[in-house]
């Protein structure tokens, strides 16, 4: 891990400008108890501190920081990109804005000049990139990297893509539902199908508005659109818990934060959206605990509704069973655990290994790239 400046991580948890000395164990300060969009996009925080965890290296973690670079797999470099788009450039500010378009120049800049950088043209270095807005007028110069993202709906497939990049979970907004041990809890849970959120989207406003007129005022369906303010995070966290199933049609992107909050509500996600990526797909299978509507399908009279009918309480059970089983993967938390999110994202960056040292390895002897293209 790249030692840089608080004003390019930590700092910006202190206030905005904030400058000191490369963040050890000692000053790493403790996560902000942030809710919405600021809560969603905060695995860059979470990477960093399990590579700061004092254990780290002592017990089986998928990720040890070593100190010498060339025993490095994998470089880590610690810009919060997406809290440094929060707190500079959405706020409509003009000069903070450019004080992001400045933090990520500067980061170019470093790692365009670091040898290790050079050795691999990037391609074993991890940035973290979660908001979709995050780096966006520099990430054309670090896309030989591998981006921890949480979909691919803004940046261009030569940008980013699912053959380099991981997907990483939203930091889940309602809290988990720890207790959920009723002994029976299909019929303990009321509400069949339960949303709430905002229909008035930039990029599916007219699918989530359309949901809203086949499902609003249905017997046992809980849709609340656009006046989500009202009751806050604690509406939402009761109505997830008190459905069997829980809504997640696409947002400004592919994904939104309300799968994650659903899963660890263990509320069967029903989920809307033809371009979505997952998290850790290769070893979670999503359609043991998860409904699957195309977009088309969706917008059909009464198909949503019929189709979740059809499910059998034991079906059902089966998939609520699998949810409790895999919550924990989907966790963020300092100090980090083995099989939480960290862990399965390190894991992830793991799998990537194998082909970015293969291209590295052909790279250094080619003398025409890609030849047979």
């Amino acid at each position: 891990m790249y030692d840089l400046g608080m004003k390019y991580n930590v700092g910006m948890l202190k206030g905005p400008h904030y400058d000191g000395p490369p963040v050890t164990v000692e000053t790493l300060p403790e996560f902000p108890h942030y809710t919405g969009l600021r809560r969603q996009h905060t695995v860059e925080y979470w990477m960093l501190a399990s590579l700061l965890y004092r254990e780290n290296g002592t017990k089986q973690q998928e990720a040890v920081r070593v100190l010498n670079p060339d025993s490095a797999d994998v470089f880590f470099v610690p810009f919060f990109s997406s809290l440094s788009y929060d707190t500079y450039d959405n706020q409509g500010n003009d000069t903070q804005s450019k004080f992001d378009d400045q933090l990520q120049a500067e980061i170019v800049d470093f790692l365009q000049k670091s040898e290790y950088w050079k050795r691999s043209a990037g391609r074993d270095h991890v940035i973290p990139m979660q908001h979709p807005n995050a780096f966006k007028h520099y990430r054309d110069k670090v896309n030989a990297a591998i981006f921890v993202v949480a979909d691919f709906g803004r940046p261009s497939p030569s940008v980013s893509n699912l053959r380099k990049d991981v997907v990483a979970p939203y930091g889940h907004v309602v809290a988990t539902f720890e207790a959920d041990d009723f002994s029976d809890p299909y019929d303990s849970r009321t509400t069949l199908l339960f949303f709430r959120g905002k229909t008035k989207r930039k990029a599916e406003g007219k699918d989530r508005k359309r949901l809203e007129k086949i499902l609003s005022g249905q017997k046992d369906v809980v849709f609340e659109a656009n006046g989500v303010t009202e009751g806050g995070v604690n509406a939402s966290t009761k109505g997830m818990r008190s459905s069997k199933f829980c809504l997640d049609p696409a947002g400004d992107t592919p994904s939104s934060c309300r799968l994650f909050d659903a899963i660890v509500s263990h509320c069967v996600p029903v989920i809307v959206s033809d371009k979505i990526e997952l998290p850790y797909e290769d070893e979670i299978d999503y359609n043991k605990f998860s409904i699957f509507f195309s977009r088309e399908d969706a917008k059909k009279e009464g198909y949503i509704l019929d189709q979740l009918k059809r499910i059998s309480k034991k079906k059902w059970l089966e998939m609520w069973r699998y949810l409790k089983n895999i919550t924990h993967h989907f966790e963020y938390q300092y100090p980090p655990k083995n099989g939480d999110a960290v862990s399965m994202l390190w894991r992830q960056v793991k799998h990537k290994l194998p082909a970015v040292k293969l291209a590295v390895h052909r790279n250094r002897r080619l003398k025409v790239p890609d030849w047979w293209r």
